[in-house]
């Protein structure tokens, strides 16, 4: 493989976390090499929601804009490549890609995180139309329809009564796979919250809008609107670098400079949080992005370069 002039800092991932580091870090001077590939984690997602300025933009513009305000910085390249593997040390990492290498100081993942779909029938169809993991991305405009929770344990109960907050009286479902307290049994009848513990046999959907969940006893509970939060994963290239992962499986970092387990190696975003939404993972990407630049221009300096 053959390798090219050194980059300042590589980000892996061109979504919200990733474009703002790249911004910040291009508005610092550096040299950035922003690598995007593969389907987007929000694919189905119409609109970014609670992003000022940008409230009811779809991805594909804000992504579009994005790219387009980064031209004005002639220090930052954003390549559709998808990044295999890397290596080497803080200071000199080893990036290889499919038609070579290339080498640099600092690596930022803002890679986000691949939700697994629940092996429940209509669900992939419904997820990100009428199946949503976030009511403050999605609440406001479906605040009229009929909804939903599904909880895959126990712990996940206590996100039901939250979502009072946007529809007054909505319906829980375990499927079939924990006991539910009688004490939550009862604070959920006194708050309007319905609870349905027999299995699902199917979500009927039509072209992913929801009608009814089906159960296994051939009830059918009206639903339009259900809020989900299914198992996420690190992405391959993530789960090849050994990094420490916290109890939850996300990237676990200092909170102050966004670093990994690994000395160069940063993370924004999804694949750090559980707390997960375009404005967040911006943030994220800015915070990493000040560290970065901070530790970068402080070495030029002490070398005598600046």
């Amino acid at each position: 493989m053959t390798s090219i002039s050194k980059y300042d800092v590589v980000i892996l991932g061109g979504g919200p976390a990733g474009l703002s580091a790249a911004l910040a870090l291009g508005r610092a001077s550096k040299r950035v090499r922003l690598c995007d590939s593969g389907p987007r984690r929000n694919a189905t997602a119409e609109h970014i929601h609670n992003f000022v300025t940008r409230d009811g933009t779809p991805p594909n513009e804000f992504r579009a804009i994005a790219r387009q305000q980064l031209l004005e910085y002639p220090s930052v390249e954003v390549r559709d490549e998808r990044v295999l593997s890397i290596g080497g040390e803080r200071g000199a990492f080893q990036i290889g890609l499919e038609s070579g290498s290339f080498e640099v100081r600092r690596v930022l993942l803002c890679t986000g995180m691949i939700d697994e779909m629940l092996p429940l029938e209509g669900f992939q169809e419904a997820w990100g139309h009428s199946i949503f993991q976030c009511p403050y991305c999605h609440g406001w405009e479906v605040r009229e329809r009929v909804w939903a929770y599904l909880a895959r344990d126990v712990e996940m109960l206590s996100f039901a009564p939250f979502l009072r907050g946007w529809r007054p009286d909505l319906t829980v479902f375990t499927n079939g796979a924990f006991e539910v307290p009688s004490s939550t049994l009862e604070e959920f009848r006194a708050a309007s919250i319905q609870v349905e513990t027999k299995r699902i046999a199917r979500f009927v959907h039509r072209g992913g809008l929801l009608e009814f969940v089906a159960l296994e006893d051939g009830t059918r509970v009206p639903c339009e609107v259900l809020f989900a939060h299914p198992p996420q994963q690190q992405v391959e290239l993530v789960q090849t670098l050994g990094l420490t992962l916290d109890s939850d499986g996300y990237v676990q970092v200092d909170p102050m400079s966004r670093q990994t387990s690994i000395p160069g190696i940063y993370a924004a975003g999804d694949l750090s949080t559980r707390m997960q939404g375009a404005s967040f993972a911006s943030a994220l990407g800015v915070q990493a992005a000040t560290t970065i630049n901070r530790e970068l221009t402080l070495e030029l300096v002490g070398a005598g370069a600046l």
